[in-house]
């Protein structure tokens, strides 16, 4: 079979890939040359190992005809390093994700743009949004209101502006990388000696440096605080629903631009209503005589009191509308939503209290009625 790749990787001839890989990794991890105890030799045995068994179709290959398979294939077998210059060569050798180089080969993952984790660590990041809940009576939800929240947060920096250094100090631009926060080093990879770009162990990537980094933030631009925001709460906002005011979340490290925050809204119970969407419900009791005869009675809305005719020959469960007594109806333009100058309607419902331990003379008079 001339090279024993099984034997190579340390593995089973029925090892699944998982198993392969996590062999190869392991191995990798050991031997790479750039570490003290390295084997430049056997990373390479490894590596070719795992381009052939790492592949389905290889693998199945080099089960039937052995490691001299490669030499039927265009371009010819593996051949240590330089086997890795071709990328289209080794994407299909190497069933491994960018991930796994990360880990194995450290700065590789920075130099393709797949270490970004690790290139951002110390660049300007953006702050995390918050979410708070707000509760608001029943009548504040309806018509709006301007509420003041008290947020524990990170905010920029009051006694440096955020600049991260001490009022009153230098500020220059790092030596080491020009003011980049990256910098250029040769390191030795799977795809020979190449340019590996890194963050600056100088500034660590701030590309400035301090004569004395700011006391209260300690370098980080920004601090915890307890602070109060203003906020407007449209008429109509309805249970569960939220509102969003962009940048006033947590201040973000290093200059970066804030978070925002999201306030979502609870509402108590109003005893006198349900609110269904933008209209009002309610229930009024008249009497049987109201019923039968007709007559105005009195309803309470959210404007005050108001007069509702009920005809005669009214039946239990009849609702009436009310037009546009109800909720004011959000535009939804602008930041808080606006009203669009309608309203939704109240509902009432009435139920007719029928007597009870009526008189003689009231029965009497019933039947009458009854029979016409």
């Amino acid at each position: 079979m001339g090279k024993d790749y099984y034997k190579s990787l340390g593995v089973d001839k029925n090892a699944s890939q998982d198993e392969i890989k996590k062999a190869f990794r392991k191995l990798a991890h050991e031997h790479h040359p750039d570490k003290k105890s390295g084997n430049e030799q056997k990373f390479k045995e490894i590596n070719e190992a795992y381009q052939v068994l790492g592949d389905a179709q290889k693998k199945s290959k080099y089960d039937q005809y052995g490691s001299a398979f490669e030499h039927g294939q265009a371009g010819g077998g593996f051949q240590g390093f330089e086997g890795f210059r071709d990328f289209n060569g080794y994407t299909q050798g190497f069933d491994i994700n960018m991930d796994d180089l990360g880990d194995i080969f450290g700065g590789i993952g920075d130099m393709f743009g797949f270490g970004g984790s690790r290139r951002s660590a110390n660049r300007a990041r953006r702050g995390g949004d918050i979410q708070v809940l707000l509760t608001l009576d029943f009548n504040e939800a309806v018509f709006g209101i301007e509420k003041e929240i008290g947020l524990n947060k990170t905010i920029k920096c009051d006694h440096c502006h955020g600049n991260l250094a001490e009022p009153g100090t230098k500020i220059e631009n790092c030596q080491n990388c020009g003011g980049s926060g990256r910098v250029n080093n040769v390191q030795r990879t799977i795809f020979g000696s190449m340019q590996v770009q890194s963050v600056c162990p100088t500034c660590q990537g701030d590309g400035k440096k301090y004569t004395q980094k700011c006391t209260k933030c300690h370098g980080q631009g920004v601090i915890k605080d307890q602070v109060k925001i203003k906020v407007k709460i449209p008429a109509g906002i309805d249970e569960g629903e939220s509102i969003r005011l962009s940048g006033q979340g947590e201040a973000g490290e290093k200059s970066g631009p804030a978070g925002d925050l999201y306030i979502k809204m609870r509402i108590n119970p109003d005893k006198r209503f349900v609110r269904e969407g933008y209209n009002i419900t309610s229930k009024s009791t008249i009497s049987f005589s109201q019923a039968v005869l007709g007559d105005k009675i009195e309803i309470t809305t959210l404007d005050g009191t108001v007069k509702l005719k009920v005809p005669e020959g009214t039946h239990s469960g009849t609702v009436f509308k009310l037009k546009e007594r109800g909720v004011p109806k959000l535009s939804g333009r602008g930041p808080f939503g606006t009203s669009q100058g309608k309203r939704g309607d109240h509902l009432v419902e009435v139920t007719i209290n029928i007597p009870k331990n009526l008189s003689r003379r009231q029965k009497e008079l019933l039947r009458e009625f009854d029979n016409g």
